[in-house]
């Protein structure tokens, strides 16, 4: 979610910068002992976003190493044998672990998410003092649905595990529809010969992926959000009982799954991903509303970033993450990620 894509995932709030440097230690720092603190213990995973960027004339920075007091904060924290850096499969499908928390990442693969070098997982690994267990990064769909075999090829050859964000748009535009790619046309079968390559290409790399359909869900910054999908209306498709925006992303997301299972791609770990802060705020477009099924996800997960700034009040981790955690627990028994998570610095 940046200038291009991850915008998204955060609110941009200014403040001063004699304030924001130890705010973001600060913040870094709590979110570790919320980890630790036994309040969540479904959560068996975390990710951090690493990027940065600008964003007119300023400079968003959300790399761990933005600040030596806040590099200094991550590696404390991510330091302790509570973050495990080696994965627990069962027929190619990734386990919580035993004990511990999975830590990993987004190692900065660019403003487009896909610019996956193996020099970018390194620098993270040593920036955190810390290997990671997956590396995340989007297929785009702006040039046709493709699987990602270079990419996927080259983060398994650093010892990571591939997580692919499938992302249906045709544009980086936020806060509009993709008339090409929308939910019902996925219903209605319209890529079915390019997502069923898809899912043979992903079984031909025999090697165990990540993967998840419609990163942020909740958020109308996606244009699969149900916003532009059919939003609270119940009458023009499915149960008229749902709301059609996040039924219609329901339903795409299962025949994705579908395709990929009837074409041997069982080697892929489904994650389900939702934003702390729903928008908009409407009782349709609550997180539960998309969710596939336990017949068809096997981890759930969530986006956490902190702000700070004029005006604004300074949010923990926690504060954050207590908005959905009891909720995201009474939607499913299965293991749970902060799918991403961090905080600002302004220059």
């Amino acid at each position: 979610m940046k200038i291009l894509v991850i915008l998204v995932a955060i609110t941009f709030i200014f403040c001063n910068k004699e304030d924001i440097d130890n705010k973001k230690a600060e913040w870094i720092k709590n979110a570790f002992i919320s980890f630790e603190s036994g309040n969540y213990p479904r959560i068996k995973a975390i990710s951090w976003w690493n990027e940065n960027w600008e964003d007119g004339e300023k400079k968003v920075r959300l790399r761990i190493d933005s600040s030596p007091e806040s590099m200094a904060a991550y590696r404390e924290g991510v330091s302790s044998h509570t973050f495990v850096t080696r994965a627990n499969f069962q027929n190619a499908k990734l386990l919580a672990p035993v004990n511990g928390i999975y830590h990993s990442a987004f190692p900065d693969f660019g403003g487009t998410e896909d610019i996956v070098t193996a020099d970018r997982i390194n620098e993270f690994v040593k920036l955190a003092d810390k290997d990671i267990v997956w590396a995340y990064f989007s297929n785009n769909w702006t040039e046709g649905i493709r699987f990602p075999l270079e990419a996927v090829k080259t983060i398994s050859s650093t010892g990571k595990i591939p997580f692919i964000r499938l992302m249906p748009r045709t544009s980086y535009e936020e806060y509009v529809a993709d008339t090409f790619f929308s939910m019902q046309k996925i219903i209605d079968g319209d890529f079915d010969n390019e997502l069923t390559q898809w899912a043979k290409d992903a079984a031909n790399t025999g090697i165990p992926l990540l993967a998840e359909f419609g990163t942020e869900v909740n958020g109308s910054w996606f244009p699969w959000n149900g916003l532009y999908n059919g939003a609270g209306q119940t009458d023009a498709y499915g149960d008229i009982s749902l709301a059609d925006g996040p039924e219609r992303f329901r339903d795409a997301y299962r025949h994705i799954i579908d395709i990929c299972r009837e074409n041997g791609a069982t080697n892929i770990t489904w994650f389900f991903h939702i934003d702390a802060d729903s928008e908009p705020i409407e009782a349709w477009n609550d997180f539960e509303n998309y969710y596939p099924g336990d017949d068809y996800i096997d981890w759930i997960g969530v986006s956490v970033y902190g702000f700070e700034g004029k005006g604004e009040e300074y949010r923990e981790f926690s504060e954050t993450l207590d908005k959905v955690y009891k909720r995201m627990t009474k939607l499913t028994d299965k293991p749970m990620a902060i799918l991403e998570f961090g905080i600002i610095e302004i220059e």
